[in-house]
């Protein structure tokens, strides 16, 4: 088989992923399948377990029937149970009886704990199946852009993951059995535990799943937990008005804990003034519902009556928190939220001692979903709509700014339609380097995405669409496709609302590069076109080019390099008549690249060497490298393996003189190919070695997979048939994991060819056809030549 499909980088866009890798590629000592193994290694496990309540009382029974499902696994007796749903109503606990356990045997998951909490029934929008397993992949050491588009891949790469490990799942406030069915376990030494207000008979019908319903603490343990909660405060009450005031509680935890610290904050006033104050204490509200309503009436009064006794300024605060977009928040947030010149720690601590906002460590706060849903409503009483409309909008100005300042000091693009200043009724971000911005966005990645729909259900359309452009350089960078599309879809949404085209048209491009990238072509030449329309209705014809260029790049994905050349030559004309040297530099390589597709060297060749003219005399040496690879494809196409030898020795001394691993790694792939045309398998092995551990740690699959496809070649060079076999399966299994139907196909012709030199003829024929099968879709020079080579080939061999 003669080289693979030249996939650049698009010009214009400078996107390298960050990530690590643990493992690196041993071709040479492989005997079998090859298997990646994310997370091991110098990767840290997880330790995601947030901290359980200070007083946990009893619960023996409940205890022990998750520690017998530990012995039964131990055992073997658990039947290949590999999740268990503690169910009950809201407030009864069941939150703090996993995480309790879950510290307890902590040692019995020796691979690391996840959490998520899925805000099933927060107020605001809860956490999708999709968002929870990019976290969970994320933190599994998988890099941002090895995390598949979709939640069934996504899914089944976090199962294979968690197949050989003994880790510990906690799914917490799950709604549905549909939320968390994806973040299930396969079978293996892994558990999840969901904690839920619904039954989860979905779950448990389709899963091989246990069910305990938690019930409300007894009368002796609600006092006893009563009792212990404060101790530090009170001595002597009455055991009966105790009980009284945990029947009043519903025998709840949620209610009992938020009762004894109000009793626990007045040491002097009788307990018999604290239960007449609650019994008095009418339901101010009517939106909670725990499925009981006797419980439902018992903690509405109990909160109606925490609220009751707030300060005035921890009052307002507990409201204006209500309105935050996400599920955790800083002190800075609630600054923001209260308004300009607000003191909040005090606040914020005699919240948290109420037991109204849980303290979550490192300043950072969070409701239960109960005490959200209350705040929402009291604010709704109590906040007049313009107050609560500009918490919201200085909430959400603060965000872009954060988002600003962390996509200046992180993102590869940071070119923007705007600049965005500091607002001047909040406190500034700042942040000390890339380090500290990455933690920042780390921390903010569901609140920032939250930002964006919360300005736009609130009609700050303005906000809306900026914070999403702002967003995309960010996701850009991480490969959060989830979160990229969502919130370009929403700014695109408000953009047009606007009637703002300048903004949907980068919003159009946004969704086009993102579109692209994952391969949704068909999306990507809508959205590109859109914006190209836009920005000929605008007149900006540098615009126009760029978008032309990035429709060009689409047609080469789909290889239409004859769509492509028409596209990219209205590109350079408007690019040259603009006297713009930096984008014919570009729209030249670009073309050159197509026309190369094409088998028009002599035109190629043109092109080619007016941009790594241009590049040399702008001293862009980066993309200097580039061009150089192209030029050594087109040696290649040739037949002149010298050429092709020098031309990408030279871009790999250039990537590594710029210190950039992604292009190094991509001239190290170029360079393996000219090694291989030239008849040095040895050297070839090699580079495309070094190309594949570069492009796993650098996050990269596709190209990650080209180099797998490039060792598979070399070994094949070599007669090392089995090792040649084993290395295209892979690199056929990850193109199709990514989408990517042609590399798939030519890497099945490659994998026919390596079966059928080693003697299995039937699955060497088997893999043949089916990668014939795939090329015959598309009928560029370059399918038709490959297919024409694998025919010739396969006959050869008999």
């Amino acid at each position: 088989m003669s080289d693979s499909h030249h996939d650049p980088a698009e010009p214009g866009t400078r996107s390298t992923m960050s990530g690590s890798a643990s493992d690196v590629v041993q071709a040479r000592d492989i005997s079998g399948g090859i298997h990646f193994h994310y997370g091991r290694g110098t990767h840290t496990a997880p330790r995601q377990l947030p901290r359980g309540v200070r007083v946990f009382v009893n619960r023996q029974a409940d205890l022990g029937r998750l520690d017998d499902l530990l012995t039964a696994r131990r055992e073997g007796a658990d039947g290949g149970v590999v999740a268990y749903v503690i169910a009950g109503t809201a407030g009864v606990g069941k939150t703090s009886l996993a995480l309790h356990w879950a510290h307890r045997v902590r040692d019995e998951f020796p691979d690391g704990q996840l959490y998520v909490d899925l805000r099933g029934y927060d107020p605001g929008v809860p956490v999708t199946p999709d968002q929870a397993l990019e976290g969970f992949l994320l933190a599994l050491g998988v890099p941002a852009s090895a995390v598949p588009n979709d939640v069934a891949a996504k899914s089944s790469l976090y199962r294979t993951i968690l197949s050989d490990r003994h880790m510990l799942v906690i799914l917490d406030n799950a709604g549905t059995a549909a939320q968390v069915r994806p973040l299930i376990p396969g079978m293996g030494h892994s558990l999840a535990i969901v904690t839920s207000r619904g039954s989860m008979s979905g779950l448990l019908i389709r899963a091989p799943a246990k069910r305990t319903i938690l019930g409300t603490l007894s009368e002796e343990e609600s006092v006893a937990l009563l009792t212990e909660t404060t101790s530090d405060y009170r001595s002597g009450d009455d055991p009966e008005e105790l009980a009284e005031l945990a029947r009043l509680c519903a025998h709840l935890p949620l209610a009992l804990r938020i009762a004894a610290e109000r009793a626990a904050s007045r040491p002097g006033m009788p307990l018999g003034e604290l239960i007449a104050d609650l019994r008095d204490e009418s339901s101010l509200w009517d939106a909670l519902s725990t499925g009981d309503e006797e419980e439902a009436e018992a903690v509405r009064t109990v909160f109606a009556w925490s609220y009751r006794a707030l300060p005035p300024a921890a009052a307002r605060l507990f409201c204006l928190l209500g309105l935050h977009p996400g599920g955790e928040f800083s002190e800075a947030v609630a600054a923001v939220l209260s308004g300009p010149g607000d003191r909040v720690r005090g606040p914020l601590d005699v919240l948290a001692g109420a037991y109204l906002l849980e303290n979550r460590g490192s300043g950072r706060y969070g409701f239960h979903d109960l005490l959200r849903a209350y705040a929402v409503d009291r604010a709704r009483y109590e906040i007049p709509q313009g107050e609560q409309l500009d918490a919201v909008r200085r909430v959400c100005a603060w965000y872009l700014h954060g988002a600003y300042e962390c996509a200046l000091s992180i993102a590869h693009d940071t070119t923007l339609l705007f600049t965005v200043d500091p607002p001047a009724d909040a406190p500034r971000v700042r942040f000390t380097g890339r380090e500290q911005a990455a933690e920042w966005y780390a921390l903010e990645k569901q609140n920032l995405a939250g930002a964006v729909q919360a300005a736009a259900d609130t009609g700050q359309l303005q906000l809306a669409w900026r914070l999403s452009i702002v967003l995309e350089r960010i996701y850009a960078t991480y490969n959060h496709v989830h979160d990229w599309r969502e919130t370009a879809l929403t700014g695109l949404s408000a953009a047009r609302t606007l009637g703002f085209r300048e903004g949907e048209a980068a919003l159009c491009e946004s969704l086009g590069r993102l579109s692209r990238m994952t391969l949704q072509l068909d999306d990507a030449r809508r959205y590109h076109r859109g914006a190209l329309d836009i920005h000929r209705e605008l007149n900006d014809p540098l615009s126009m080019a760029k978008a032309l260029n990035g429709l060009g790049w689409v047609h080469l994905f789909a290889h239409e390099p004859k769509d492509a050349r028409s596209v990219l030559e209205q590109a350079l004309t408007i690019v040259r008549d603009l006297d713009d040297p930096y984008w014919t530099a570009t729209v030249r390589y670009s073309l050159g690249y197509a026309l190369c597709q094409l088998g028009r060297h002599d035109a190629a060749e043109e092109e080619l060497t007016g941009s790594l003219t241009a590049f040399r005399d702008m001293r862009d040496r980066l993309y200097e490298s580039m061009v150089l690879t192209a030029f050594s494809l087109l040696a290649r196409r040739r037949g002149d393996a010298a050429q092709a030898l020098a031309a990408a020795d030279e871009a790999v001394s250039i990537a590594r003189h710029m210190d950039n691993p992604l292009w190094e790694g991509t001239a190290l792939l170029y360079l393996g190919k000219a090694q291989l045309a030239a008849g040095l398998p040895a050297e070839a092995l090699v580079s495309t070695q070094q190309a594949a551990v570069t492009f796993r740690r650098e996050g990269d699959p596709s190209r990650e997979a080209m180099a797998l496809d490039g060792t598979g070649r070399a070994y094949r060079a070599l007669d090392r048939l089995p090792e040649a076999v084993d290395f295209h399966r892979r690199a056929a299994a990850v193109h199709g994991m990514v989408g990517d139907e042609w590399k798939r196909g030519k890497s099945l012709l490659r994998l026919g060819d390596a079966l059928t030199a080693a003697g299995d003829h039937d699955m060497g024929e088997l893999h043949v056809t089916e990668g014939l099968a795939v090329l015959a879709r598309y009928d560029d020079p370059r399918s038709v030549e490959l297919r024409s080579e694998a025919l010739v080939i396969y006959e050869d061999q008999g």
